[in-house]
């Protein structure tokens, strides 16, 4: 670590800080981490402990003296009466009083919030109108400014944004090739203030953290993220870079984010590299016309406020945090995962699928001391201009230079997934150099990430969202993989629940490896058409094709009269839970969700089924039977079906499958209809 430590000294002196540093200032400064590392990166990119102590002590002075604590606001305003001008650090804001025809600076800490201030200054700072900057200001006393009989005497004369002046990305490029991924990844890590190796810091954690920089790479890319109080949802964009705006829930109205029809003023959108709603879960938006521009705008990345302004288009990246208090597994089997956000959103299929996004906040770990890094990373102001530096490019093709994606992944998901991918190698990748083990990584990242969404969809909106079964193809091997949910893994997979009508699971084998499979059934009226998904063996595809000639041509026998396969479409898709890929043997648990489906009747909780059904109705015995019960069992089976074939095997089950899960057998697709509910 140290040699990193000393690498960035001798690559990037003047551009890196010590973080612990930063954190000693900041315990006793209530001023974003972009503002100490503007003061402190010139000085304190050094190993020299004695310059870094020096430089420490006039940061302390700086902010002594010029930075305004609130508690401070009435004595600093009287030393700009007394001394007529002094110079200040906070956080600066313009609003347009029509009733004046004037605009007023408001000054956060300072508590001012009507301060002379010349146009000129705010034309030549444009985000003053869109939430405000934090600077170094120039603050005058002139008690001769009187509107009507009421003195406004405070007059802003000069502002300094706090922000690194230039920037040399090509210094980036360059040297990027002297580090491995797993560094540069380490170093962006730092940067953010975490310490990549310390307890809980697996590759997975730190590709959780390094996607909230995303946003801040990538145009237009829209990000959700659910998770625990405390867990640094919002802190990328409220404390990491001068080009984010973080937003109070219910804060947001058409005017501030997208124009203002009375002045013309472009809102928020246009002036940010990301916006970010915090607070998401108690309200997101101030008024109902926020939604339907939202949709819009997050679609195409422009909008039109009802015609009156024209459209206009921007590319400001919009991020949606909240909370989550309770176990993501105890929402899944209530609701789903959007269910905790503000509630004008919560079941809109429309606005929820343009995010392209899900983050699982409620993965990321309880930040504990030790989590946070004593080493060097890039000082916050160089760290967010080379974060809006790398906006400029695009590497939204790279997926295609290695693989295809799968069928099943529709246009709105496909640009979402191909965003995500050439965010993650701006950041990892800014000298433009990557592999294909690379892109495959960042592409299998950025299908679970799009999948999950699809997911919540399919639980809210049904039909419209089914195809979830996300895949890509490697263009050398031909090979096609799927991609799974790791909410969708491990123990209780399978609900201890009446399943959903067209629901069952099983699990198949190759005759060596095992896999844990779901199926999904849709019946409808119709023509008698079947349609499978999920799956590109045609073994399988052949089990389904048997089981449902079956099914139509016995259904005197198996349905009613008033239920036929003639006048019924039929959907299946499986999909690989655990596991590679689907394998032959899903037909009888196939037979239990069509007709479960085309009765709209539960089957019986926690149920598993495996076995295949021939097209003349013979229950062929199950092989691997102990690895298939056992693979069901493990996640949460409390019964398993099987063939009466298996019964000699039963012996070779272990006492502790036979203690939690039932193992009946069935003869037949009667018997098998008759113990599945």
């Amino acid at each position: 670590m140290i040699d990193i430590d000393n690498k960035l000294l001798d690559l990037f002196r003047g551009y890196v800080v010590r973080k612990d540093v930063v954190r000693s200032i900041k315990t006793g400064a209530n001023v974003p981490v972009f503002v100490l590392e503007f003061l402190l990166a010139n000085s304190c990119s050094t190993n020299d402990e004695e310059k870094i102590a020096e430089s420490v002590k006039n940061v302390k002075t700086v902010l002594q003296q010029h930075y305004v604590n609130p508690d401070e606001a009435n004595y600093v305003q009287a030393k700009i009466r007394e001394m007529g001008s002094y110079k200040v650090i906070d956080r600066i804001s313009v609003k347009l009083d029509p009733s004046k025809d004037k605009y007023w600076a408001e000054l956060s800490n300072l508590n001012i919030r009507d301060a002379n201030i010349d146009e000129s200054l705010i034309s030549e700072h444009e985000k003053l109108m869109m939430g405000g900057i934090w600077a170094i200001i120039d603050m005058d006393y002139d008690p001769t400014n009187i509107i009507g009989k009421k003195i406004y005497p405070f007059v802003v004369t000069k502002i300094r944004p706090i922000q690194l002046s230039n920037f040399d990305g090509a210094r980036i490029s360059e040297m990027r090739s002297q580090f491995s991924n797993e560094e540069w990844l380490d170093i962006l890590l730092r940067s953010a203030g975490y310490e990549p190796e310390s307890e809980g810091m697996t590759q997975r954690m730190k590709m959780l953290l390094l996607s909230r920089f995303i946003p801040l790479v990538e145009a237009n890319f829209n990000m959700a993220e659910l998770g625990p109080r405390s867990s640094g949802k919002s802190f990328v964009y409220k404390e990491l870079s001068p080009y984010s705006l973080l937003v109070s829930g219910g804060q947001g109205t058409s005017a501030s984010l997208f124009v203002n029809n009375t002045t013309g003023q472009i809102g928020a959108v246009g002036k940010w590299d990301a916006v970010c709603f915090d607070e998401s879960t108690d309200e997101l938006f101030k008024d109902a016309e926020v939604v339907p521009l939202m949709k819009d705008y997050m679609e195409s990345g422009s909008f039109s406020r009802a015609g009156k302004s024209g459209e206009k288009a921007a590319n400001a990246s919009i991020v949606m945090v909240g909370n989550i208090n309770q176990p993501v597994e105890t929402v899944l089997q209530n609701s789903h995962l959007f269910s905790p956000f503000a509630e004008k959103v919560a079941n809109d299929t429309a606005f929820l699928d343009r995010i392209g996004f899900f983050l699982p906040g409620w993965e990321v770990i309880k930040f504990k001391p030790d989590n946070f890094t004593n080493h060097f990373g890039f000082s916050t102001d160089y760290f967010s201009e080379m974060l809006h530096h790398e906006r400029r490019f695009n590497y939204t093709d790279a997926i295609d230079e290695f693989f295809i994606l799968g069928s099943q992944l529709r246009q709105r998901d496909t640009k979402p997934v191909r965003k995500t991918v050439s965010g993650l190698i701006k950041l990892m990748h800014p000298d433009g150099k990557y592999t294909k083990e690379d892109v495959r990584t960042y592409l299998e990242w950025a299908i679970e990430m799009r999948r999950r969404v699809k997911e919540q969809l399919k639980r809210i909106g049904g039909m419209e969202f089914w195809d979830t079964n996300f895949s890509y193809i490697d263009k050398d091997t031909q090979e096609e993989i799927y991609v799974t949910l790791p909410e969708d893994r491990g123990n209780n997979l399978i609900e201890d629940a009446p399943l959903a009508p067209g629901t069952c699971y099983t699990a198949t084998s190759d005759g060596e490896k095992v896999s844990l499979v779901k199926v999904e059934v849709i019946t409808m009226e119709g023509n008698g058409k079947l349609e499978i998904s999920g799956t590109t063996s045609a073994e399988v595809k052949q089990d389904i094709k048997n089981t449902y000639n079956y099914i139509r041509a016995n259904e005197k026998t198996i349905l009613s009269q008033k239920h036929s396969l003639q006048q019924t479409d039929v959907r299946v898709q499986v999909s690989t839970l655990l596991g590679v890929a689907v394998h032959t043997g899903v037909g009888a648990a196939v037979f239990a969700a069509i007709v479960s489906s085309i009765y709209n009747r539960n089957l019986k909780a926690g149920l598993g089924v495996i076995g295949n059904i021939s097209i003349g109705g013979a229950i062929e015995r199950a092989t691997n039977f102990t690895d298939r019960v056992s693979l069901l069992s493990e996640n949460g089976a409390k019964t398993v079906l099987v063939p009466m074939e298996n019964l000699p095997e039963m012996s070779s089950l272990p006492a502790s499958i036979l203690g939690k899960t039932d193992v009946p057998f069935y003869a037949n697709p009667q018997n098998l209809i008759q113990k599945m509910v």
